[in-house]
């Protein structure tokens, strides 16, 4: 007889429908036309009523069913009742049919952690450059990223009025990454995909110092994986503090899943522990193939400036 599922994957598949049932809130909010935005610390960390119901709606619903994950979301809201209209109970039965790898079969629930990011990208959810938003749900063992869900409520927009709008992409590491065409960027090209909004003389040098072909800017960290994995770009690279960990453990996770490599930019891995401080104050480097290539020319004026 097929065994129960395990609980890492009970946790994933309930995080995929509560996936969609965040991108759903996301984009309603969108149509009603009325964000709500609220200045967080300045005019590029900005934070939505999206943003708000979107948080309440992943964290209650995985709390409800998962009493003693630890759960570490963006925005700090304040404890208040969850409308029962927000909580998503159900669970994605394709991912409860794969299995567990045997590294995560004993799996307690105390000894998860989940980073949320109810809405990756939220400046350009305001300005309406709506593909460069995600919602991302990590989740962390033992201080590892070791799975993840990501989903684009807008993926598919501008293909017209027929088109299924949305996409969720999840992965688990040692089992691989799924609901995307994994694809290499063009051999020999340098793509660097980097930030749109928080550009700085750091971020750039770093950047020249890579001799890019191409330089992409957009919005979200969930959604610069997404290019790597799909070989839009060849790198991600980001040398300035700035990203959290809620911006990093799921993308992490589905890129690891396919063989790819993120670390800050002195090289050191991502810790996901609950007690971890939340910024990753020495940036980010990513790519899904060829990382020695890009870390080997990071300057040393930009390590010297970036502090872990």
């Amino acid at each position: 007889s097929m065994a129960s599922p395990t609980l890492l994957m009970r946790v994933v598949a309930s995080a995929y429908s509560v996936a969609e049932k965040a991108a759903t809130i996301v984009r309603n909010v969108m149509a009603t036309g009325d964000l709500g935005i609220v200045e967080k610390s300045g005019a590029n960390d900005l934070q939505t009523k999206a943003d708000r119901l979107v948080q309440k709606s992943i964290c209650a619903s995985l709390a409800r069913k998962f009493p003693k994950v630890t759960i570490i979301g963006e925005e700090e809201l304040p404890p208040d009742e969850v409308d029962e209209e927000l909580i998503e109970d159900g669970h994605c039965e394709e991912i409860l049919k794969k299995t567990c790898p045997a590294q995560y079969t004993g799996i307690k629930e105390e000894e998860l952690v989940i980073w949320v990011d109810p809405l990756d990208g939220t400046k350009e959810y305001t300005e309406g450059l709506l593909d460069h938003v995600t919602v991302l749900i990590g989740i962390a063992y033992g201080g590892k990223a070791i799975a993840g869900v990501i989903n684009q409520p807008y993926y598919n927009y501008e293909a017209g009025a027929n088109a299924t709008l949305g996409r969720t992409i999840w992965g688990v590491l040692g089992l691989g990454a799924f609901g995307f065409q994994l694809t290499e960027a063009p051999a020999g090209k340098h793509i660097i995909v980097t930030t749109r909004s928080h550009s700085s003389a750091l971020v750039n040098d770093c950047i020249s110092a890579m001799n890019p072909d191409n330089v992409i800017r957009v919005g979200g960290a969930g959604n610069k994986i997404i290019q790597l994995i799909e070989g839009k770009a060849s790198a991600y690279v980001y040398a300035s503090p700035g990203c959290k960990k809620w911006d990093t453990c799921a993308p992490e996770a589905i890129l690891h899943a396919v063989g790819g490599k993120i670390t800050d930019i002195h090289g050191n891995s991502f810790q996901y522990n609950k007690e971890v401080k939340h910024m990753n104050s020495a940036g980010v480097l990513a790519t899904l193939r060829n990382y020695d290539y890009y870390a080997s020319r990071i300057p040393s004026t930009v390590k010297q400036s970036l502090v872990p």
